[in-house]
């Protein structure tokens, strides 16, 4: 008994390996991306400024799959989300071997993935789903086999996105199915991008806070929406100052709200029969970047200028997310914080 052929065959190898391979067609610009984009920050915090036009490819550093294990990922490619895709399909035998299936198929999914994260019910939302046959039921002699594949007028709505408990996926599918034994499998992830267009109206955000008699300050912001790569500007004006500032941060914060009728939950309505709208709805709450703005008490009449670019954050930043498909949410905002001596701390978001 071939105790080594049996286990290769039970364990997904069988003989044959498969590979994907992504070829972009003329007029399609398909980008290559420099790294997987993920919820997490960068370690160096100066990553941005000593890369700033990188052309590593994704696959240099290994990513977490679809269920949190750890594999090695191929060039990995945005696209616009009205782009066709196209690729090739690589089937290579071991030498001398013959591989019987049951029929080779290749699958475009598009997945909202809650299974990694605390998320109960429904773990995976498939609004995509699209199969082509790539070979009938026979057997494979040949060593190296080539299947072109395209995906052609698909409506990709949403943006990709890899956060802490919830990820919007796109990826090419092979399933090989094979009889009494289960189907070999490869996946190859695809990233959307929806370009957008800048909005018609875009008014400041000026706001005017304090405590009675204490302490009273306005902040103004030029707009409330910005682009990735922007720069925000603004100022704070202290217009009464009766404690003793001993410093002020500016923080950007990401937060992520994920789960079943997230928005009915964020909106305050009844998620149940019970009126517990928080049942199945995380929230995670992450600080991108924190800078100390003012050192020292300021007086009456003292304006603070801000300028923070969002290019210079260590980390992956997405577009906000309203709602996506009601499962879940991606906001953004900028937290000043004021600190007295006493290490009293007053916030404003």
């Amino acid at each position: 008994m071939d105790i080594g052929g049996m286990f290769s065959a039970l364990t997904g190898q069988g003989g044959v390996k498969i590979d994907i391979r992504l070829t972009p067609q003329s007029g399609v610009h398909a980008v290559p991306m420099e790294h997987y984009p993920s919820w997490k920050l960068h370690r160096n915090p100066f990553w941005r400024v000593k890369h700033p036009n990188a052309t590593k490819p994704a696959s240099i550093a290994p990513a977490l799959g679809p269920y949190g294990e750890m594999q090695q990922q191929e060039q990995l490619y945005s696209y616009e989300s009205h782009q066709d895709i196209a690729g090739v399909v690589t089937l290579q035998l071991a030498p001398g071997k013959k591989v019987e299936h049951l029929g080779i198929k290749v699958q475009f999914i598009g997945r909202i993935d809650t299974g990694f994260g605390l998320n109960e019910g429904r773990p995976r939302y498939d609004f995509i789903s699209l199969s082509k046959e790539l070979a009938p039921p026979g057997i494979l002699y040949q060593p190296t086999i080539q299947i072109p594949f395209m995906f052609r007028n698909m409506d990709k709505e949403h943006e990709s996105y890899r956060g802490r408990n919830v990820a919007v996926r796109y990826f090419v599918k092979v399933v090989m199915d094979r009889k009494f034994l289960p189907p070999l499998k490869k996946e190859h992830d695809v990233w959307v991008q929806v370009i957008g267009r800048p909005p018609t109206h875009n008014e400041a955000i000026k706001m005017e806070v304090g405590i009675e008699d204490c302490l009273h300050i306005e902040f103004q912001y030029e707009r409330r929406i910005y682009h990735l790569h922007d720069t925000i500007l603004g100022k704070i004006h202290f217009l009464l100052v009766r404690i003793k500032i001993k410093h002020m941060e500016l923080a950007v914060i990401r937060r992520e709200t994920s789960g079943e009728g997230m928005s009915n939950a964020m909106q305050g309505q009844a998620a149940n029969a019970n009126g517990d709208t928080t049942q199945n709805v995380f929230t995670e709450t992450q600080t991108l970047v924190k800078y100390e703005i003012m050192d020292g008490a300021p007086v009456k009449g003292e304006v603070i200028p801000v300028r923070l670019s969002l290019r210079g954050i260590p980390a992956d930043l997405t577009p906000t997310f309203a709602a996506v498909n009601n499962r879940f949410s991606v906001r953004y905002y900028l937290n000043l914080v004021l600190v007295d001596e006493e290490d009293r701390r007053y916030f404003k978001q």
